[in-house]
């Protein structure tokens, strides 16, 4: 037995290499079909000018000088061709999409002190009269399984006991949010606030008059001809939408900044109830938010970190479920919150589904694309029993940025887009540090992703987002450098001790 030992193991170890390589070649070999695919017409433009070059030196002085012969004999048909060849291309030029450019973004973390550990919470909870023992069990249960760790923040007014949902101090706590991560934008970026031409915020659940992007105006005293929008109730999937509006209108205006705020508001929306599908926004929801830099000058390209590639917008709301399934609303006794429907997964399934047969065929290499294809019409016309073909995604992105709506979300995903827990780690790691900070959070995750130097100069991040109404955004971006994390990330000083292994 001794001696088979040594023998065991080696095979054991021979039998570890080949799988090893094995999986190594499988990858280069997948890679090098993406490359191909994506980059088909380059390579087929480079040969047809290699073609053309190699029988262009093979030409003589004499055919050189026959060519310019026939050219003068038809000198007006060679000026029409030029100025047809001028104006095409200027139109070209002048009609073409400008490029968009993430310069850079924050992410706001509150300070030490707004930390909330699981069992303060339920500590709190009790001394609220609100709550009976069965919603203070439910809670219990919630965070226990929730993902979430024991440094999430609550605002200021949630530490009180009893709580102050006052307007004042859901003001005070979106003023902290925004001024945080603006400071830390216009600190990093080096951009004076009377740059910026376009600002975006999105809040769903707090829209005070002057507005939230009125505050941002008068703190910074920005320009009085900035175009600002405020985006309100469009859920956890606004930070998309607020991207793909600021992008629009950058397509309208030349050589300018746009910024994009993205927050959510805790203060005036927790739950003092009793109605189970309303106390889970209480145990999931947490303090964050973030601001982005756009920019369409072409000179920025080479301090940005991302090129925005594609935006992509999937509405459910025509539908009564899937309109009703985040809804607000008051329970039997008039308290107010936000109610999560049983079929919020399942809605959600199906607007992913939708997203990525929209964003599928912008993004997929062609044979991912043709077997999503031949697979669908085969369940229409043959045999809708047919398993549907899920493309590998992972052939388009190397970075996913799922939005930490809660575990089942980033579960459900996983399991649908048959992801390895690598690709997931940013959304689980960002769940159990931050919480669900809602549309901000797919920031906190690429901050992650940065953090761990994982972004290199080319790939691409893909950010999905789901939110109320029912709506599934995807925003994918290209990495036009090795990127570093910025020097006021917010995984900054604790990016040492993640991942950690999640217990439910």
């Amino acid at each position: 037995m001794v001696s088979k030992e040594p023998n065991s193991t080696t095979a054991s170890c021979g039998s570890t290499t080949s799988i090893v390589l094995r999986d190594h070649l499988q990858r280069s070999i997948k890679l090098g079909y993406h490359y191909l695919m994506t980059h088909f017409l380059f390579l087929c433009l480079v040969t047809l000018i290699a073609i053309t070059l190699t029988q262009a030196s093979e030409l003589k002085y004499e055919d050189f000088e026959n060519l310019y012969l026939k050219l003068q004999c038809n000198l007006a048909t060679v000026v029409a061709f030029s100025c047809l060849v001028v104006v095409g291309f200027t139109v070209y030029y002048m009609s073409r999409p400008r490029p968009v450019y993430l310069v850079d973004y924050a992410c706001y973390r509150p300070p030490d002190r707004l930390q909330v550990k699981n069992q303060k919470f339920m500590d709190h909870s009790r001394l609220i009269p609100d709550f009976n023992e069965s919603s203070l069990e439910f809670q219990r249960k919630i965070l226990e399984r929730s993902g979430l760790g024991e440094q999430t923040y609550l605002p200021e007014a949630m530490h009180q006991i009893p709580p102050i949902p006052s307007i004042t101090a859901a003001r005070e706590e979106a003023e902290q949010v925004m001024f945080g991560a603006l400071d830390n934008l216009f600190s990093a970026t080096g951009i004076k606030p009377k740059d910026i031409g376009i600002l975006v915020v999105n809040c769903s659940l707090f829209n005070p008059t002057p507005s939230l992007s009125a505050m941002i105006v008068n703190k910074y005293k920005l320009r009085g001809n900035i175009k600002t929008f405020n985006l309100g109730g469009m859920g956890c999937s606004a930070g998309v939408i607020a991207i793909d509006l600021a992008k629009d209108m950058l397509q309208l205006h030349r050589n300018t900044y746009a910024v994009v705020v993205s927050t959510e508001n805790i203060t005036q929306n927790w739950y003092f109830g009793n109605k189970k599908s309303m106390l889970i926004p209480n145990c999931l929801f947490r303090v964050g938010g973030s601001a982005v830099l756009l920019s369409n000058w072409r000179s920025d390209m080479y301090r940005s970190k991302y090129r925005n590639i594609h935006v992509v917008r999937t509405h459910k709301g025509s539908s009564d479920v899937a309109f009703k399934c985040v809804y607000q609303e008051q329970d039997e006794r008039g308290k107010p919150g936000v109610s999560l429907s049983k079929d919020l997964m399942k809605i959600a399934g199906n607007a992913l589904k939708t997203n990525i047969t929209t964003l599928g065929p912008l993004v997929l290499p062609i044979r991912e694309q043709l077997l999503f294809f031949i697979t669908l019409i085969l369940r229409k016309i043959i045999n809708p029993n047919i398993k549907p073909y899920i493309p590998d995604f992972k052939l388009a992105f190397d970075h996913f940025c799922i939005h930490a709506g809660g575990r089942a979300v980033i579960d459900e995903l996983e399991k649908n887009l048959s992801l390895e827990p690598i690709h997931v780690e940013a959304s689980r790691m960002t769940l159990h540090r931050f919480g669900n900070t809602s549309s901000s959070s797919i920031w906190y995750e690429l901050a992650y992703s940065e953090a761990k130097k994982r972004v290199r100069k080319g790939d691409r991040v893909w950010q999905i987002a789901f939110g109320s109404g029912f709506k599934c955004n995807s925003a994918v971006w290209q990495a036009l450098r090795n990127v570093k994390p910025s020097c006021n990330s917010p995984w900054l000083d604790c990016i040492d001790s993640y991942p950690v292994e999640m217990v439910y």
